[in-house]
């Protein structure tokens, strides 16, 4: 067997570059890139090896470890899952910092191939500089905070471990249902070592998409449960994307006449206008999907987690008879609930039950009935979204500002969003114009994941225009890759929306009985007046603060025209969210409490509480 003489990392960084990606029938580079930080724990070693690579396999430098591993989690869920990059650091703090993307990852369900620096595994020269010493097990390094977080996890101690790792790490990456972070802790020292790596190793492969068939058992009682239906609902989630199975869900649902509602992940699987859209569902829902999940008699669920958003915390299926099918790759996502289960790729799925319900179609007048809520639920969201009629200078709500933004957006432009209270306006409001234009990370809910997600995003379409949303609370915690956007050339359209505070928190705060405290600014000591254009243009980006939605208009045009990232800053109500729409989400209420406020709220959780499902699942 011919061999080469290699060290770890540079047979790592091989491996990596010869792995391709079957999209469309056309291959592609399954790795786009790698980012890295360098420091004392990576730079001799898979530094030297990146650098030798650099045409075929570059390397992106960033300003945080958390951001650049968001950045590449959103570039694979923005190709759908079909190709990837990897993210190094050094040990210690650079480690750790990814340990909260590693977090957004596993959640959502994304493909990421983190590679960690670690302390020295001969042990020579401990305690290195950074190295977290555990009493009474010296096999243990910061590292392993990554294990809980990662779908696969291995420490890399000696250089012929990655001929079995590295294997073992990519088919959890490239499995559908298992997909998620994977994780190689690599000892300094261990990536210096060469060994004689076999040729055959480093092989090219193409990777196709597994599509795993349903069970010919689930397939029957999904369908015959179907079939009993006369109030039937899908509920479209984040796999119907991966499985690009997003034009087959559109056709199922025109011809059995079945009402569609979204997740955040799934939203965006049918054009906002689409006939049998009626758009999202749960906490942060419309009221026409909220009022037919009240009333259906079944619920399809197709590549969703269900998680308590989705299901307004098991509380909103609210008819004892409904039957919930849950159509998922993942056993344990099928399972939840006490759902049937129909364990497969959407597609495959999909196609399999259309051919099973054969000239089945649901009532029209379940049918007809959905499409005069939409209609009904439509009319109400321009309001919200339209234009205040006040003064020039009165702050605009957050659905005020989407409204703008989502006429300015072109129908191939991607929206990214994240946490706070944006998210929820955004779900039940903004009008998607098909997949891949809406971009949501509300999984892990993760603050500072917009603009670095953003940056993603237009590395993985760079054709189109991103248009980033988030709070002043996001912006704070994370906007250096502002900077690293201008570096790469990467334009990005950024809106602030500034309501000095945590104002989603602060209203959740005041709706379980207590006073505002400890969120907005102006009652958190002697508040600062923040100048984030200033900030923005000292990154490098072209930056405007607006004075209402008109300015906002003007701001957009000029910022859709400008060859690098704009940042618009716009001063909102922290007291205004959409009231319509929507569904109860548990919060805990202290059950004890000297404020009158909190036993009122108290009250009314527990009667709450008693209208949620119980199931093994």
């Amino acid at each position: 067997m011919t061999s080469i003489p290699l060290t770890a990392a540079q047979a790592l960084v091989r491996y990596l570059m010869a792995q391709m990606s079957e999209i469309e029938g056309e291959s592609a580079p399954l790795f786009a890139g790698v980012w890295a930080i360098f420091g004392h724990g990576n730079v001799a070693g898979l530094g030297e090896a990146l650098y030798a690579a650099r045409d075929r396999l570059p390397t992106y430098r960033s300003h945080n470890e958390q951001a650049m591993a968001h950045a590449a989690i959103a570039f694979a869920k923005a190709n759908n899952r079909r190709r990837m990059m990897a993210c190094t650091t050094s040990i210690g703090p650079g480690a750790t910092n990814m340990v909260t993307a590693a977090a957004v990852a596993h959640v959502n369900r994304l493909p990421v191939l983190l590679l960690p620096g670690d302390v020295f595994a001969n042990r020579r020269p401990d305690p290195v500089l950074q190295q977290i010493e555990a009493l009474g097990d010296p096999t243990i390094s910061a590292n392993d905070c990554f294990r809980p977080v990662s779908r696969f996890w291995d420490r890399i101690v000696r250089p012929e471990q990655l001929m079995h790792s590295l294997p073992a790490a990519l088919s959890v990456l490239l499995d559908p249902a298992e997909c998620g972070p994977a994780t190689l802790a690599f000892p300094q020292d261990v990536q210096t070592e060469a060994y004689d790596f076999p040729q055959a190793f480093f092989r090219p492969r193409v990777h196709r998409v597994r599509r795993i068939g349903p069970d010919e058992g689930e397939l029957d009682a999904a369908s015959q449960a179907l079939r009993r239906a006369r109030k039937p609902l899908i509920v479209a989630g984040g796999g119907v994307h991966y499985s690009g199975a997003c034009d087959a869900l559109a056709a199922f649902a025109e011809r059995f006449g079945i009402p569609v509602a979204e997740t955040q992940a799934g939203k965006g699987a049918l054009v906002w206008n689409h006939a049998m859209s009626v758009g999202a569902i749960g906490v942060t829902g419309t009221g026409a999907a909220n009022a037919l999940a009240r009333e259906a008699d079944l619920v399809l669920a197709v590549g969703t987690r269900l998680g308590d958003f989705a299901t307004g915390s098991r509380a909103l299926f609210a008819n004892p008879a409904m039957t919930l099918v849950a159509l998922n790759v993942a056993r344990l996502d099928a399972t939840k609930h006490a759902a049937l289960p129909l364990i497969a790729d959407a597609q495959r799925g999909i196609a399999a039950l259309s051919g099973a319900l054969d000239a089945w179609r649901a009532p029209a007048s379940w049918t007809q009935r959905a499409r005069r809520l939409v209609e009904d639920w439509r009319g109400e969201a321009d309001q919200f979204t339209r234009p205040p009629a006040r003064s020039r200078n009165a702050k605009p709500s957050d659905a005020q500002v989407l409204g703008a933004v989502n006429a300015a957006i072109g129908s191939r432009d991607v929206l990214v969003c994240a946490a706070g209270g944006l998210p929820g306006e955004l779900h039940k409001l903004w009008r998607a114009n098909g997949p891949g234009t809406y971009h949501a990370e509300y999984g892990y809910s993760c603050m500072g994941y917009e603009i670095a997600g953003g940056l993603g995003v237009k590395m993985a379409s760079p054709g189109r225009d991103v248009f980033v949303l988030l709070g002043d609370g996001s912006y704070l915690m994370m906007n250096s890759e502002i900077a690293t956007s201008i570096m790469l050339g990467q334009k990005l359209i950024v809106v602030v929306l500034d309501n000095r505070g945590f104002g989603c928190i602060n209203r959740l705060q005041q709706s379980t009985g207590s006073p505002s405290f400890n969120n907005l600014l102006d009652t958190c000591g002697d508040p600062p007046d923040i100048d984030f254009a200033a900030h923005a243009r000292s990154m490098g980006a072209n930056a405007e603060k607006v004075a209402g939605i008109a300015e906002l208009v003007s701001a957009l045009q000029r910022a859709r025209k400008a060859k690098r990232t704009t940042v618009i800053v716009i001063d909102t109500d922290p007291a205004l969210s959409t009231p319509a729409g929507g569904a109860w989400w548990d919060v805990a209420v202290p059950e004890v409490s000297p404020r009158a406020e909190v036993r009122k709220a108290r009250k009314d959780y527990a009667q709450a509480t008693r209208k949620q499902r119980v199931s093994g699942g």
